[in-house]
């Protein structure tokens, strides 16, 4: 039988072990997004092992900033949908005349 080469996946399982001391000199709060970012790269292990790339961090990297990309055109996305509600409410806002008893409620007369 033939040695079998590691896969891409146990690359970046290699790499991640690696950035462990890193890690751990990190705040707390840091965590998490230190860990999102090796999910991120997982979630293009299969691109990236099929580029079969001398250096396994730049595919992880790459794929880094695919999702962040995602990531910022969600954010943008929601962003618009939000002015242009804003939009509307504003429009409807200044479409609006009050009412001729809505003017004299407060004048107590």
């Amino acid at each position: 039988m033939g040695r079998t080469n590691p896969t891409y996946r146990d690359a970046l399982r290699a790499i991640e072990e690696r950035w462990a001391t890193f890690r751990r000199a990190l705040r707390g709060r840091e965590h998490p997004r230190f860990d999102r970012l090796f999910v991120y790269a997982r979630e293009h292990a299969d691109a990236s092992g099929l580029l079969n790339h001398q250096n396994p961090l730049l595919p992880a990297l790459v794929s880094i900033d695919l999702e962040q990309e995602r990531r910022l055109d969600d954010q943008e996305t929601r962003l618009d949908d939000y002015e242009a509600r804003l939009d509307e409410l504003e429009a409807n806002f200044d479409g609006h005349e009050p009412a001729a008893d809505d003017s004299d409620a407060g004048a107590g007369g």
